[in-house]
């Protein structure tokens, strides 16, 4: 039912439109140069008053062009300006891609002032990290290991590929950010899709807001927002690569679109595989309490050993077709996700706790629809419509005999599981539903609205074989709904020196929780339990570029994080339903300054710096079992400020220099302890178990041209510091007594060789290269030295 009234609504739009569509016909394309898309160029028709502008995509489309002979302009400072005849015919619908080329008498003009989009990024109102992912195409990356060396941003990983991952971002974490891909939300697309694994061809580029993100987003972030952008701006490219390296790890992907020029109708594909054994040795390493501890021949001895079962897999294709460029639809276009997951556990919360059996088994399905319209009813409005439905099955066998050492053998122990201490088989299905409404309107030059609304819909069920779980609270559906609506007016002034942006947002929130409650009769008593709320956020954005090389910004927003469903619904084993749950909520402020100069055509610097400041309050935090159950509750809350910095430098085309630092001070603002009037001793402590201070650096040098034209050899160096930092809170036991995640300091390497511009490429790298003994969390130890290589082939 609800699938055909998203079937319904999007018959409506396109009837809409095609009732007032035109036969008059149009032309649409991207611009680019060797680094990327251009952000403003001009595409003009010689001697007509007709044309646009490329946008945030580099994509331009000039409508209602009569039938004619035409030359076609494109231009942009700095740039070549090229010219093209053309035909066009009654109702036709011309897609032209075009390559701009430096103008060699006016190199002083390419400066890094907004030429790309992530330049563009960089110096809005928001503070932001544009990732431009060009430079990692040849890596054997994920878009974790990339996002890692970003200002700001720290992942924490627990092991190898597919590892669970903590990802934090100026001091807020895990949940309170949220990640999108193309502007849609990834808890869409299952866990077998995820920043974990996801390849890096698979993307063009990665921007991440802070603190404060755009209303067209959708988003109940607390912290910020990651939107993932993949390649859509070429009518026709195949990019395909394989990697093999250590622990027997292969990385395969293949990215893709066809585009029949005369018709519009358009094919895409994006699909990787990956596989690791993960099977990296555990070095014992008593100095910060790891020691490895094995029986030998009837001897407890302390030795290095190899994981034994922690191999991961997980392959994924997403298929699309669509048609483009009509007078009723920029873009129509039906996408099928299928994703499968397969990943042995091999530790609890640290690595003393050994796991030899239990697996966690994913298939994930999702048919989703896209539309998008310029000039939708009216000059000036862009509607963009998604909606999408999936389902999710995972299975969890939990039935060991044994309790297992990292000899990899197990000692009998018939009774109990590996993960709850009780045996069980869950089965869960969770179903998702998304439907979301983006309208953007371009008042005139300087006055713009945009208009969000996103409705999400999720159901969790689960069946446990064994039947030895008496208290599954998930034998009938647990529902959470949510909906995040937003609206935001943005200004331009003084020739655009000056932009500003006020938005609002609501957040909705209706779930149905079933409760399990132990009664006197030794049975559980199972309960329905249904909450709605709903609350309001409001930010502001603004930028003043000072001069055409210096610029300052500030940005307010006070934001919400909405309940997730393990949160409320427990686990249905050892982690029980809590209804009275509050959203987190969050006042978040940054200022920056950028300043980005030349000193010739050929020495170019850029340097940004931002202070931060969070107010987060109803912190949603884990429990740990005192007794029997766990719950998921509210904590005061955290207060953080920080500092962060970036500065980078180039030379031509020969040399890229950029590092950045972060420090932050998240403290506890818990005056009291949990339900008393009692003080809490910790309050005020710097929050644990948290990254502090941590920095950056990368360096590339290469060289055009090397043994033929076109071929490029490039050197690949970069480096990455975390200062050690306390697992629990300092006010608590002596300093002698407390346990701390050691400092790290990592290198890694790659060596690429380009052939025929881009067409063909070989790379070789080697991460953490000294190999170092490296703790993202306590006792979890992540893979020692490793090394790839890496075949990519790509055409556009």
């Amino acid at each position: 039912m609800y699938w055909s009234k998203i079937f319904l609504t999007f018959s409506l739009f396109i009837f809409l439109t095609s009732a007032n569509a035109q036969q008059n016909s149009n032309i649409s394309g991207v611009v680019s140069d060797s680094s990327g898309v251009i952000v403003g160029a001009s595409a003009l028709l010689k001697g007509k008053k007709i044309g646009a502008t490329t946008d945030a995509n580099g994509y331009f489309q000039i409508n209602n062009v009569k039938p004619g002979n035409y030359t076609l302009l494109l231009s942009y400072v700095g740039f070549k300006t090229i010219g093209k005849e053309i035909t066009i015919k009654e109702g036709q619908s011309l897609q032209l891609d075009f390559r701009l080329q430096p103008n060699q008498n006016d190199l002083d003009l390419i400066d890094i002032k907004g030429r790309t989009v992530a330049n563009e990024l960089k110096q809005s109102a928001f503070t932001v990290n544009a990732i431009d992912l060009k430079t990692f195409q040849n890596t054997s990356a994920d878009l974790n290991q990339i996002l890692n060396r970003s200002t700001g941003v720290k992942v924490r990983e627990t092991g190898g590929m597919g590892s669970d991952f903590n990802f934090t971002l100026n001091g807020l974490s895990g949940r309170q950010i949220r990640f999108f891909i193309d502007g849609i939300p990834m808890e869409s697309f299952g866990n077998s899709f995820g920043l974990n694994n996801i390849p890096v061809n698979l993307a063009e580029r990665i921007e991440v807001y802070k603190g404060v993100v755009p209303v067209e987003l959708g988003a109940d972030a607390l912290g910020g927002a990651v939107n993932i952008i993949t390649n859509q701006s070429a009518a026709k490219f195949l990019d395909a690569s394989i990697s093999y390296g250590s622990f027997n790890t292969t990385r395969a992907a293949l990215s893709g679109k066809y585009t029949d020029q005369k018709t519009g109708l358009y094919f895409n594909v994006n699909a990787y595989h990956n596989y690791s054994d993960n099977d990296y040795l555990m070095r014992s390493n008593p100095k910060y309490d790891a020691a490895i501890k094995v029986v030998e021949n009837g001897e407890l001895v302390e030795r290095d050993v190899r994981r034994f079962h922690s191999a991961y897999r997980s392959t994924a294709g997403q298929f699309g077709i669509g048609i483009a460029n009509k007078s009723w639809a920029d873009k129509l276009e039906l996408n099928v996700l299928y994703s499968d997951m397969y990943k042995e556990i091999q530790t609890g919360a640290t690595q003393n706790k050994v796991i030899g059996e239990v697996t966690n088994n994913e298939k994930f399905f999702m048919p989703s629809l896209k539309y998008k319209k310029t000039n939708f009813l009216t000059k000036g409005l862009t509607a963009t419509v998604f909606a999408s439905t999936s389902i999710q099955r995972s299975h969890v066998p939990d039935t060991a005999n044994f309790v297992y050492s990292w000899s990899g053998q197990g000692r009998p122990e018939p009774i109990s599981g590996e993960l709850y201490g009780v045996k069980s088989i869950y089965h869960y299905r969770n179903t998702a539903s998304l439907a979301r409404a983006n309208f953007s309107y371009q008042l005139d030059e300087n006055n713009s609205f945009n208009a969000n609304y996103n409705y999400s819909y999720f159901s969790r069920k689960a069946t446990e074989d064994l039947g030895i779980v008496k208290n599954n609270t998930f034998d009938e559906p647990n529902t959470i709904g949510k909906q995040v609506a937003g609206l935001a007016y943005q200004n331009s002034a003084f020739n655009n020196r000056l932009t500003t942006s006020v938005f609002g947002k609501f957040y909705g929130l209706n779930a149905l929780v079933r409760n399990a409650v132990f009664s006197q009769n030794q049975t559980y008593i199972k309960t329905n339990a249904e909450t709605t709320n709903s609350y309001f956020g409001y930010g502001v954005a603004s930028r003043f570029r000072v001069t055409d090389d210096f610029g300052i910004k500030a940005s307010y927003e006070h934001a919400y994080r909405l309940q997730e469903g393990e949160e409320l619904f427990g686990n249905g084993i050892d982690v029980t339903s809590n209804i009275n749950l509050k959203p987190e909520n969050s006042d978040n402020i940054n200022f920056g300054a950028f300043y980005n100069f030349q000193v010739n055509d050929k020495h170019r610097f850029a340097v940004e710096a931002n202070y931060f400041f969070r107010n987060a309050k109803d912190f949603i935090y884990f429990v740990p079992s005192g007794g029997v159950y766990s719950v998921y509750n509210n904590l005061a809350g955290a207060r953080i400020s920080g500092a962060e910095l970036e500065f980078k430098y180039s030379y031509a085309d020969l040399l890229n220099f950029s590092t950045n630092a972060t420090y932050q001070d998240a403290s506890s603002r818990q005056r009291y302890e949990p339900n008393t009037t009692i003080i809490d001793m910790t309050y005020g402590d710097r929050v644990p178990n948290q990254p502090w201070l941590y920095a950056n650096a990368n360096l590339e040098i290469g060289k055009n041209d090397v043994w033929a034209k076109g071929n490029r050899l490039q050197l690949s160096l970069s480096s990455q510091f975390v200062n050690w930092f306390y697992l629990n809170w300092e006010s608590r036991g002596s300093i002698e007594s407390k346990n701390k995640i050691p400092t790290q300091f990592s290198h890694n390497a790659a060596l690429s060789y380009t052939m025929l511009n881009g067409k063909y490429n070989v790379a070789l790298e080697v991460n953490n290269f000294t190999n170092e003994l490296l703790y993202d969390n306590f006792r979890l130890q992540k893979p020692g030295r490793t090394v790839f290589m890496k075949l990519r082939y790509f055409i556009k």
